[in-house]
């Protein structure tokens, strides 16, 4: 990492140039703030306006609750996995999903790092026992594709860990599909000006500041690497019984409303209205790697 007089300054190269990042200066740089939305070829140069995001969010939210007293009344389970880099977007998607559902029902899982004892189990074992019983929704905020990315990329597990959970995962998921759990996998995608403009927003934020992370900040530095680590987890872990759905972040209300299109689409239940669910924007969502090549040429 590039210093500036012992701050944490960086320098990143963006759009064939170097510029200088000071997540502590309180001034948005300029190309930052200019390429936030649109960065990484993001197709809207806009936020969906808000008073038709809440309008379609709570026709979404009203199907949700449909489909939950259905699952309920049939027992069927369901485990939602989100990952993505820092700051996609996760927390955010998972509190419009959950709001309106029973939370005896649907539970949100997000585990801090592993205990000794944990260490020392099989690796997917401390996920496991957070599975859905009958009636259930299972959401991972982070999963165990945790040694997918962040793992390999900050050096918390060895090469050979890493080659084995990407040889082991097509297996541990088809055992989920095979039980009949509904299985839904979505990586956030965004762009590195949006994700920089979201950092430097918790750092400055009385209420958010919180969120930002030593880990954080080390990887703004590591673009690269994670970049590198998602695609190679991504080739090696989509499968037709389990496959990556990629959703386009850089506006999170467009995301957020493909995410809950997605879900309730791919499932039936009683009362489902096709009208209001719609249809998948494809210029937001996609599937595998050839979505995340799709986005990296626009």
């Amino acid at each position: 990492m590039n210093t500036k007089n012992d701050s944490r300054a960086i320098t990143i190269s963006f759009d064939g140039k170097d510029h200088v990042f000071d997540i502590d200066d309180p001034k948005m740089p300029d190309w930052v703030e200019d390429n936030a939305m649109i960065a990484g070829g993001y197709p809207y140069d806009k936020k969906l306006k808000r008073s038709d995001y809440e309008d379609e969010l709570e026709a979404l939210q009203e199907e949700l609750v449909k489909l939950k007293s259905h699952m309920v009344k049939t027992g069927e389970r369901m485990i939602i996995v989100f990952e993505g880099r820092d700051a996609a977007g996760k927390g955010g998607t998972i509190n419009v999903l959950t709001d309106y559902l029973n939370p005896r029902e649907t539970n949100v899982i997000a585990l801090s790092k592993p205990t000794e004892t944990e260490q020392g189990q099989w690796y997917f074992q401390r996920y496991v026992k957070h599975f859905p019983t009958s009636g259930e929704i299972t959401i991972y905020d982070r999963s165990w594709y945790n040694r997918g990315g962040v793992e390999p990329v900050m050096g918390f597990c060895t090469p050979e860990q890493h080659e084995k959970f990407l040889f082991e995962v097509p297996g541990f998921e088809k055992v989920i599909s095979d039980e009949g759990i509904h299985f839904f996998k979505f990586w956030l995608n965004i762009g590195r000006a949006t994700q920089l403009e979201r950092f430097h927003d918790r750092r400055h934020s009385k209420l958010k500041h919180w969120k930002l992370s030593g880990i954080d900040i080390v990887g703004m530095s590591k673009w690269d690497d994670y970049s590198n680590a998602r695609d190679q987890m991504i080739k090696a872990t989509h499968t037709d019984n389990a496959p990556w759905n990629i959703v386009r972040y850089n506006d999170k209300r467009r995301g957020r409303l493909e995410v809950l299109r997605h879900v309730l689409s791919n499932m039936e239940y009683e009362g489902k209205s096709e009208k209001v669910i719609g249809k998948a924007n494809d210029k937001i969502i996609g599937q595998g790697y050839d979505f995340i090549e799709e986005t990296n040429r626009s």
